[in-house]
């Protein structure tokens, strides 16, 4: 009898991991054969800054998400590494130490006056409409002298996906408007928003006196909330939402091709026990906003900013670096 049992026990062991490596699998095949492959995200080596080889820098990963308001059209031939008649309206540098024990997102704004390697000075989002991704990439790793690991594009289409998916997101919101983008009004203070409602959400600019400025801080709020949802106990413990998540959310990403399955995975394996709390955004201090000498409004860049941070995230000293500055 007792031997029955320990058997039909192992047995019971043998299908629970069977079915635990079949989940995987299926959740890899899914990420890797509906998201998109940026076939040329990086720049020529010869013109980016070294990968750290010793120190905790050299465990810390550095991802490039930019967003796209395609409404679900694919980004051409700025995804092949060519010059595009898109711009990325959306930029965020996200920066995991070793530790791993928190995520950081560092939005640009995207009228930054910056210098764009063979075109000289101009915003940073035009970067993608004259040489598409790797431009992008060698702009950025050129301002702060740090090397991005890591390219992935999300369009904005995806948040409506992962929201519903997610039966509906949680934000705290700080300003109260309406937005043009499907005439939908936000109260100030919490409130659960559904795919459509969040697409007006992350999408807004006109209806702020600063524009630009609030709706990167809207993003970054809504980001941390998907975040929230996406990490909490009763999604991550929930196979079947989990698999549903990956499923409606890979279409609208595309990846550079070192970003696959197995590397997305390392990642979240060393993030476990993350929360939302521990995702700390922000925005690159700027000097304001003036007018560049061909008459376009521009947000001038803060160089001593760039050169602190970029010396932070190569030290992987990010954090130290925010709270000293008061950013965090």
């Amino acid at each position: 009898m007792a031997r029955n049992v320990l058997l039909a026990a192992l047995g019971l062991v043998v299908v629970a991991a069977i079915f635990s490596v079949l989940f995987v699998a299926s959740l890899a095949r899914s990420f890797d054969t509906k998201t998109q492959t940026i076939p040329s995200a990086f720049p020529q080596e010869s013109v980016r800054p070294p990968k750290p080889t010793e120190g905790p820098a050299a465990q810390a990963v550095n991802i490039l998400l930019l967003g796209s308001d395609s409404r679900g059209d694919p980004l051409d031939t700025a995804e092949q590494g060519g010059a595009s008649n898109q711009r990325s309206d959306t930029m965020m540098w996200v920066h995991i130490p070793a530790d791993r024990k928190n995520f950081f997102l560092m939005s640009i704004m995207r009228d930054t006056w910056v210098d764009i390697p063979g075109f000289g000075e101009a915003k940073i989002n035009a970067a993608m409409a004259f040489g598409g991704v790797p431009l992008v990439v060698q702009t950025l790793e050129g301002m702060f002298n740090s090397r991005i690991d890591h390219v992935a594009i999300v369009d904005f289409e995806g948040f409506r996906a992962i929201t519903d998916a997610l039966g509906g997101v949680v934000v705290d919101v700080p300003v109260p408007f309406t937005s043009v983008h499907g005439n939908y009004t936000f109260a100030a203070g919490p409130q659960e928003l559904n795919g459509d409602q969040a697409l007006g959400f992350v999408r807004e600019r006109y209806a702020f006196v600063d524009g630009d400025y609030q709706r990167v801080k809207n993003q970054q709020i809504f980001l941390k909330a998907l975040l929230n949802g996406i990490l909490s106990p009763s999604t991550m413990a929930n196979p079947v939402k989990v698999s549903k998540l990956v499923g409606e959310m890979s279409p609208y990403v595309s990846v550079d091709a070192s970003l696959d399955s197995a590397a997305v995975g390392s990642l979240a394996v060393g993030l476990v026990g993350i929360g939302g709390s521990d995702v700390v955004s922000f925005t690159l201090p700027t000097l304001g906003t003036g007018t560049s000498a061909d008459g376009q409004s521009i947000v001038l860049r803060d160089d001593a900013a760039i050169a602190a941070i970029g010396a932070a995230l190569r030290e992987d000293q990010l954090g130290p670096y925010l709270n000293a500055a008061g950013l965090w």
